[in-house]
């Protein structure tokens, strides 16, 4: 084996003793480094869900309200006005008077596949497009208009419906091909800026046991404008039934 001279082996010890104090130095550096006084990572993953999450939208409540299957037929089922689904339906008609958004009331409007089956004439999916949800469009900004810039802030108290003067409507009359329950002049009652007000709902007509609203501001109109029925101060006066 080589040996290195005296001289040499001092020179490598000094060195190692050296690399090895240097070593020690650094490693009690490292441990006396202060803890970092930053937000935790479980914190900073909270808040940032936090920030993520959507905020709740402010607006009408509109409640879901699914019309029946289309291939079920009418049926003399007489409609109340005290039902859940009835209560939806108006949530969603007043809702759709607050916003100005017609859409809203969908679900409170006479179904398309139940008007398919009602009216006996050529086209009754273009007449209920063109002419049925055209006039509810236009009514509902009326109604929206009628309430003016508190809309938001106005609150539905009830809505009237005169159940007793209700009729059932034949086949044959109207130019329906299949009878249903029909009444007129029910009231929707609302307060706003602390004064009870109301307006009407020229027309319901059933479907299956419930209501829905065929005509909303007016049945007949001059030319192609928005009405609001019988606006007034108080709940005003439900019906008399009329028309079909």
């Amino acid at each position: 084996m080589t040996e290195f001279p005296a001289r040499l082996r001092g020179a490598a010890v000094a060195a190692l003793a050296a690399l090895l104090a240097a070593g020690c130095s650094a490693g009690s550096t490292a441990s006396t480094t202060p803890p970092r006084t930053g937000t935790p990572k479980a914190s900073r993953a909270h808040a940032s869900q936090a920030a993520a999450r959507p905020r709740p939208r402010v607006g009408p409540i509109v409640i879901a309200v699914p019309p029946p299957p289309a291939y079920l037929h009418q049926t003399t089922a007489f409609p109340s006005a005290h039902t859940r689904a009835f209560n939806a339906e108006m949530t969603d008609l007043w809702a759709a008077v607050v916003a100005g958004r017609p859409a809203y009331a969908i679900d409170a409007f006479f179904p398309l596949t139940a008007y398919q089956q009602v009216k006996a004439i050529f086209d009754p999916t273009a007449d209920w497009h063109n002419r049925l949800f055209g006039d509810f469009r236009l009514d509902v900004a009326a109604a929206h208009q009628l309430l003016g810039p508190g809309a938001r802030k106005a609150r539905l108290v009830r809505v009237i419906v005169p159940s007793t003067e209700a009729s059932w409507i034949v086949p044959g009359v109207c130019s329906n091909g299949v009878g249903y329950w029909h009444v007129a002049e029910s009231r929707v009652v609302y307060q706003e800026h602390g004064q009870l007000r109301s307006f009407g709902i020229a027309s319901l007509i059933s479907w299956r046991g419930r209501w829905y609203v065929v005509h909303f501001g007016a049945v007949l109109r001059n030319g192609t404008v928005g009405v609001v029925d019988q606006p007034s101060l108080g709940t005003g006066t439900a019906g008399p039934n009329s028309g079909c």
